[in-house]
């Protein structure tokens, strides 16, 4: 299970190719994680010593007879002498929040090694991955329709669709004319590192090429996890309100861009634009902002330019290697 939104790790990934109908699924098998001690408790006498071992520094408490109690911390297998009775209830077992911390850190060490594996495997061909996040229905694909019409003749661009469910988006992107392959998470609410490795396996990118992930609607989880990306653009629209950076932190301070979509729509809303933007740089002031209409163009070549930069960038390096 995912410990930071609950979605399970033993669900199955599905992958297809809307062009030929290839389909494969993929049974994600459950991160194990040591089970806590037990707790152990003595007695001793008055003035007794007795050595006993305690993992690491972490303290733990003694009670004593007269309802006091005292903590401090151990070093592994040492001996201490207690001049007064006391039960001693060493509660060596951790708590469930930290049982549940163990199981996200090894989650997301997993899933860094098979992003930095995709990164390289990006790298060795010359590829460009750009990871696009939202909240559900800002206008991601939309966005991913017009660049394609638009850059068709100047880019080469395969797209990779996280959706839990459904083929609709990958077949809006197939109708453009782009290689895509769908990702069905099922549960779960985000994508991760392998899960982009099967995709870029079926989609097989061309050398030079760049490849955009559409990833699933949601501002919490998919900031935590690295998929081997260049950069991770995160997409606002008009119509969510402006205060979106400030509700979610984390997703922008993670990415790199900001597009402000649905642009057009700013004379029927009640929406801040200026005060949206200051409410990103607050959280992230290094972040890019790039003020778009998918559906109408607007604004539309200052994304393209920092596409263009992306390509050129990583041909300069795969250059000067």
């Amino acid at each position: 299970m995912c410990t930071t939104c609950g979605c399970s790790e033993t669900d199955q990934v599905v992958y297809t190719d809307p062009a030929t109908g290839r389909q494969y699924s993929v049974t994600r098998g459950p991160v194990s994680v040591e089970p806590p001690a037990q707790p152990r408790s003595h007695q001793h006498d008055r003035g007794e010593e007795h050595p006993h071992a305690h993992g690491g520094d972490d303290p733990h408490f003694h009670m004593h007879a007269d309802g006091t109690a005292h903590s401090h911390a151990h070093d592994p297998a040492h001996g201490h002498g207690h001049g007064h009775l006391h039960d001693h209830g060493h509660g060596h077992a951790p708590p469930a929040h930290a049982t549940t911390v163990t199981l996200e850190q090894q989650i997301l060490a997993k899933n860094q090694r098979l992003a930095e594996r995709n990164r390289g495997w990006l790298a060795g061909r010359n590829v460009v991955a750009l990871n696009l996040l939202s909240a559900p229905g800002s206008g991601k694909t939309t966005l991913l329709e017009r660049t394609l019409r638009d850059l068709r003749q100047e880019l080469a661009i395969g797209v990779i669709e996280g959706d839990q469910a459904t083929l609709n988006d990958a077949e809006r992107i197939r109708a453009a004319g782009c290689p895509v392959v769908q990702i069905n998470t099922g549960t779960g609410c985000h994508l991760e590192a392998d899960m982009l490795a099967h995709g870029l396996q079926q989609l097989d990118p061309r050398p030079g090429s760049m490849v955009l992930i559409e990833n699933v609607g949601n501002l919490v989880c998919p900031a935590l996890f690295d998929l081997g990306e260049r950069a991770k653009v995160v997409m606002l629209a008009v119509t969510e309100g402006e205060d979106k950076p400030l509700k979610y932190p984390h997703m922008f301070r993670a990415s790199d861009v900001m597009l402000v979509n649905k642009i057009d729509l700013l004379p029927y809303l009640r929406f801040d634009l200026e005060r949206c933007i200051g409410y990103a740089r607050e959280v992230n002031p290094a972040l890019r902002v790039l003020c778009v209409s998918a559906q109408t163009g607007t604004g539309m070549q200052a994304w393209y330019a920092f596409l263009r930069e992306c390509v050129a960038g990583t041909r300069t390096a795969a250059a000067a290697s």
